[in-house]
């Protein structure tokens, strides 16, 4: 049985998504699952107890220190109550836009941070027999890969009728530590991790530059020196880059994975490539639906990507660093568009784009934790766009999971939005279905579910263009491939580095 540790330190990276959060401006990963079948809140909130015992943290709440003098601990929350975080809300109507309203509205309200920092609300009352859970979780918890494992833990791949508990199972809560011998060891902790994190970004200074040259990779070199100036210029705004404020809106989109990996086979590039290619031009069509001008402009798209390596997927904390994409909007050929993406893709790859930014946040973390949480909430509003918008791709399970016997249906992504980013998008891939969530900020993105047709015809789009055609026997017809088959090797690591690119989540 794991062990919960008393005042454990929360990380310098997940600490900034507290220092940013502010009203208007929840910073929370989650999902809306949908199932077949009712599910009863009784049920559900005696099958949840019974999990939690096997991810401890979800009994911690989070301790700020005196002065915000040493990071957030972790800390057991000594009045846990399973009814602070599973709910259930009664939809009026009962139809899909009944749903996402009520689901926007949980996700535009920040969580109450006396108590652990996670919920799940069941919304009853969906037409054709469904129920539906909005599961969120902050982000300074999980970001959108560990969310996914997490849900795996509550999840079973069979339609399992679970009984009735006898008996919750417990967990070993250690004595609460003296307050003032908590205060001292934060203090301590607080300067011996900013020694480290010097040491720490030294190291990776002196590997960067190694991996930059290794093999006498002039490319990767003159790559890395190309994009330098980019990553921390701002980007120009779209109409949508204002800062947020709430409330939110989310909309929905899907697509059969076996229709995304058409387009790749047919074309040469990845899947995320496909997907970038997709979200650019559906933001092209709502961009120019808000009266914006796009000849010559760019859209500059923030992609996570997951650090774990071989690590468990499962792990709390986020694990993330991030590629900073800019594609051209005034390109309106989609084969044309798919080419730009790649190659893009391909640049910042080579030239350990995503390392540098790794670096970055690394010299963030030498600020001192006072300083952080007194600018967090000033910076998120700050009229700087360092992107235009966030494209997080979560890798979810290819089987159908369960809830207390009942099949998710369909599980929709919720990524955040915050600073000038009043638009942002996430993908979950689940059981052969690729699931996309849309976010936006109601004054920002004020006609968002528009995004849900320009999604599919964006795709439809690129479809033709890849010359996917359905005979009649049901097969497919691809054109020659964008990228030269002279390369294969090549394209077998792209397949394996579009492992990598993620979600959170969200997350």
């Amino acid at each position: 049985m794991p062990q919960l540790h008393e005042n454990d330190r929360m990380s310098e990276g997940d600490a900034l998504f507290l220092y940013l959060e502010r009203q208007g401006m929840p910073l929370n990963i989650a999902s809306v699952a949908l199932f077949d079948g009712t599910i009863s809140l009784a049920e559900c909130m005696e099958f949840v107890s019974s999990k939690l015992p096997l991810i401890p943290r979800y009994f911690q709440r989070v301790v700020i220190p005196p002065l915000n003098f040493s990071l957030p601990a972790w800390e057991y929350d000594p009045e846990f109550d399973i009814r602070n975080h599973v709910r259930e809300v009664m939809l009026k109507r009962g139809t899909d836009a009944d749903l996402k309203a009520a689901a926007a509205r949980i996700l535009s309200v920040m969580m109450d941070r006396r108590h652990p920092l996670w919920d799940i609300t069941l919304m009853q009352g969906l037409k054709g027999n469904r129920t539906a859970s909005v599961v969120r979780i902050h982000h300074c918890l999980a970001d959108g890969i560990a969310g996914v494992g997490l849900m795996n833990v509550l999840m079973d791949p069979e339609p399992i009728a679970h009984a009735p508990a006898k008996k919750i199972p417990h967990f070993h809560r250690p004595p609460p530590r003296d307050a003032e011998a908590s205060a001292v060891e934060g203090l301590v902790n607080s300067f011996s991790s900013i020694v480290q994190r010097l040491l720490a970004m030294q190291k990776e200074v002196l590997d960067f530059a190694q991996r930059s040259n290794a093999g006498g990779s002039e490319g990767a070199s003159s790559d890395i020196n190309r994009l330098l100036p980019e990553i921390p210029a701002p980007a120009e705004r779209l109409p949508f880059n204002i800062v947020c404020r709430g409330p939110q809106k989310i909309a929905w989109g899907e697509i059969p994975m076996a229709q995304l990996k058409a387009v790749r086979e047919a074309t040469g590039t990845t899947v995320n490539d496909v997907v970038i290619t997709v979200l650019t031009a559906a933001l092209r069509r709502y961009a120019e639906l808000q009266g914006a001008k796009l000849k010559g402009r760019l859209l500059r798209i923030a992609v996570p990507v997951n650090t774990r390596g071989n690590g468990n997927p499962g792990d709390l904390g986020n694990r993330i660093s991030f590629l900073s994409v800019s594609v051209p909007l005034g390109v309106r050929n989609p084969r044309k568009l798919l080419a730009a993406v790649h190659d893009r893709i391909q640049s910042l790859k080579t030239g350990h784009a995503a390392e540098f930014v790794s670096m970055g946040g690394a010299l963030l973390g030498i600020i001192p934790p006072a300083l952080q949480a007194l600018a967090g909430p000033l910076v998120s509003q700050l009229p700087i766009s360092l992107c235009n918008t966030i494209c997080t791709n979560v890798p979810g399970p290819q089987v159908p999971l369960y809830l207390l016997g009942r099949k998710i249906l369909r599980w929709y992504p919720y990524v955040p939005i915050g600073g000038e980013m009043g638009l942002n998008c996430a993908m979950l891939s689940y059981n052969d279905t690729a699931y996309f969530g849309f976010t936006g900020d109601a004054p920002a993105a004020p006609h968002l579910h528009r995004l849900e047709k320009f999604l599919s015809l964006s795709f439809a789009e690129l479809q033709k263009a890849a010359g996917i055609r359905l005979r009649r026997q049901g097969r497919e017809r691809p054109k020659p491939s964008l990228v030269s088959a002279a390369k294969p090797a090549a394209k077998e690591k792209e397949k394996e580095q579009e492992k990598e690119v993620v979600l959170p989540a969200s997350a």
